[in-house]
């Protein structure tokens, strides 16, 4: 996990973040056409977006994150209204987005992977390949950017394996578990680390 050493200067008027769709990379054992791996990578990006928005709705209500979470529906309809999608997404710099979504920091991040977690992962493996390391099925990186300054201010990778998750949802759960104890928006990291 990297926190940007100036994260509370740069975060501290944060008010509202934005979740782009993450940009994924499909290697699948069974080629489909190009065509048809553009729109399954678009399915896990827009999934994973999904995920997020999930993960941090309902820790919302118990934990109280110092921000708030823009509503990935107006998120992708704003994007849309500007021409921005998911095939061009990675041409705009983080403060572009910041100002087109009105949202003072963004958290996007990239998958690779060479299954479709977004249908969930084969359960159908032997004890060996978990032990060989046969059962990775790619990484995924999370991160916050600032809209000012367009600076990094968080980034969380993680290798996704059998152990990780049956799907998107289990996955980002999973993940942001483990992260969330870092996540520089939750109030209460900050109060331990005030005491």
């Amino acid at each position: 996990i990297y926190e940007n050493r100036r994260f509370d200067e740069l975060a501290q008027n944060h008010e509202v973040l934005a979740i782009v769709p993450f940009i994924t990379n499909l290697d699948l054992e069974q080629r489909a056409n190009p065509n048809e791996l553009k729109e399954l990578a678009k399915k896990e990006g827009y999934a994973v977006q999904n995920a997020l928005e999930t993960y941090f709705s309902r820790r919302k209500k118990r934990k109280k994150f110092n921000v708030d979470f823009q509503n990935i529906e107006d998120t992708n309809a704003i994007l849309s209204q500007n021409n921005i999608s998911y095939d061009n997404l990675d041409i705009y710099t983080t403060k572009q987005l910041c100002e087109v979504l009105k949202v003072d920091g963004i958290i996007s991040g990239t998958l690779s992977l060479n299954i479709l977690l977004s249908e969930g992962v084969p359960t159908n493996f032997s004890f060996l390949d978990y032990f060989s390391g046969d059962a990775d099925y790619g990484r995924i990186g999370v991160k916050v950017s600032d809209g000012d300054s367009g600076k990094l201010l968080w980034k969380y990778e993680k290798a996704i394996t059998k152990k990780t998750g049956k799907n998107t949802v289990e996955l980002i759960d999973k993940m942001m578990k483990l992260a969330s104890r870092k996540f520089p928006y939750d109030k209460e990291k900050k109060r331990r680390n005030k005491n």
